[in-house]
């Protein structure tokens, strides 16, 4: 297990297991490629704002509200688990639920293949 803080809010990412995002404005697919160049453009996986002008209607829409996929998160604060060996290895409610008590905060679980 490891924990990271992040100065700037920070894209936290499904890896391979995205294989689509949608817009939220018209619910168009706007490709995979897209938030790449985004990132690359960005030169980081942080950003000091989260509205983006998408490009299947040039609408200023925020990463957060686009519709993915698999759940995706952005945050300032990462703690990842990495190759769990246990039965089960999602996090259940209950557990996602301690989790948040203990931090004193929502968490959102972001399932990432790499």
């Amino acid at each position: 297990m490891e924990y990271e803080f992040y100065d700037r809010v920070t894209l936290i990412d499904a890896g391979a297991n995205t294989s689509q995002i949608t817009c939220s404005r018209w619910c168009r697919d706007i490709g995979l490629d897209w938030p790449g160049d985004l990132v690359r453009g960005n030169g980081s996986l942080s950003f000091d704002h989260l509205d983006v002008t998408v490009p299947c209607c040039a609408s200023v829409v925020p990463l957060n509200r686009l519709h993915y996929d698999w759940p995706i998160g952005f945050a300032r604060f990462e703690v990842s688990a990495m190759n769990l060996t246990r039965a089960q290895y999602e996090l259940d409610t209950d557990e996602l639920a301690r989790v948040a008590d203990l931090l004193g905060h929502p968490v959102e679980q972001i399932l990432a293949h790499y």
